[in-house]
């Protein structure tokens, strides 16, 4: 079986914070990094989906963790046809937008392909002091609802995937036509003869955006996220969304499933996304421990 790392998708949000699961006397963002990766190998950065990294914050995580520490850097959004703020983007690189327009969300076809081509280099360019660390584990490509399958979007992922390059990527899909039972085999093969990681999820179900449970290795990287099963998958209120708290007969379900999985991949990285107070890091702390026991 390969290794298998398991962590969280935040280590830094004000729920889990206020849960009481960090101790009394770790306060600072420093101490609170250093704290989680005493206790995981893996966490996954998602406030890089909301605004590119800056280098200087890249070399303070890689610093402030031990060696083999792991961070996984969620893409960001305009790189993944998400809408995404003008703020978001650096003055210089802002489109000259109407006065009616400023405000509006930008889509990745409102910006000039030499300002996507910046971006890229920039966003890969902060990265750099964890790939020297040797921390960078992969980049996430979350692709929305509204990404079906297709010829030009395959293209458009293997696009990604050569311009990240030496740094994997992984893909994770939340358009049904992607792991529909007519489509499935497609696009593991597509990711397979691309050695492009899938990411397996655990989500709601009966969703425009649902993907089913399916595991499958399709690189020597695999990546299983955990999403949970909250009754108001649709909610705006991202903590209403992801408050879900897995039972310890759920993991146990799960958890020879991932060593299966395990045992086709050089490794797998496994994160629990339900990020409302302390539910992911109590859930990845359990499902770890039954990992280990197994």
């Amino acid at each position: 079986m390969g290794e298998v790392l398991v962590g969280t998708a935040s280590w830094t949000d004000r729920t889990l914070v206020e849960s009481g699961w960090y101790p009394a006397g770790v306060k600072s963002p420093a101490d609170r990094l250093a704290y989680y990766a005493s206790q995981f190998p893996l966490v996954e950065v998602d406030s890089t989906y909301y605004a590119p990294p800056a280098e200087h914050t890249a070399r303070l995580w890689a610093e402030r963790t031990p060696p083999r520490f792991t961070f996984n850097i969620k893409a960001f959004s305009l790189f993944t046809h998400h809408p995404t703020k003008p703020s978001a983007l650096p003055v210089e690189l802002r489109p000259d937008r109407a006065e009616s327009d400023r405000g509006r969300n930008l889509y990745l076809r409102d910006v000039a392909p030499t300002v996507v081509d910046e971006l890229w280099r920039r966003f890969l360019s902060a990265l750099r002091p964890l790939a020297e660390a040797g921390k960078l584990g992969a980049i996430l490509l979350q692709f929305p609802q509204w990404f079906p399958i297709s010829g030009q979007h395959k293209k458009y992922i293997v696009d990604c995937q050569r311009r990240c390059d030496p740094v994997p990527v992984c893909v994770e899909f939340r358009n049904h036509t992607w792991m529909s039972e007519r489509n499935q085999h497609e696009t593991l093969d597509f990711l397979s003869d691309h050695g492009l990681p899938y990411v397996s999820v655990d989500m709601p179900q009966g969703h425009p955006t649902s993907i089913p449970p399916v595991l499958a290795a399709t690189a020597e990287l695999a990546v299983v996220r955990f999403h949970g099963h909250s009754a108001e998958w649709t909610s705006h209120d991202i903590h209403r969304r992801f408050g879900y708290r897995y039972s310890g007969a759920e993991l146990a379900e799960w958890a020879p499933r991932i060593r299966e999985l395990a045992e086709n991949a050089a490794t797998t990285h496994v994160l629990m996304n339900n990020c409302y107070r302390d539910y992911a890091q109590t859930n990845a702390q359990q499902l770890a421990h039954l990992l280990d026991a197994g």
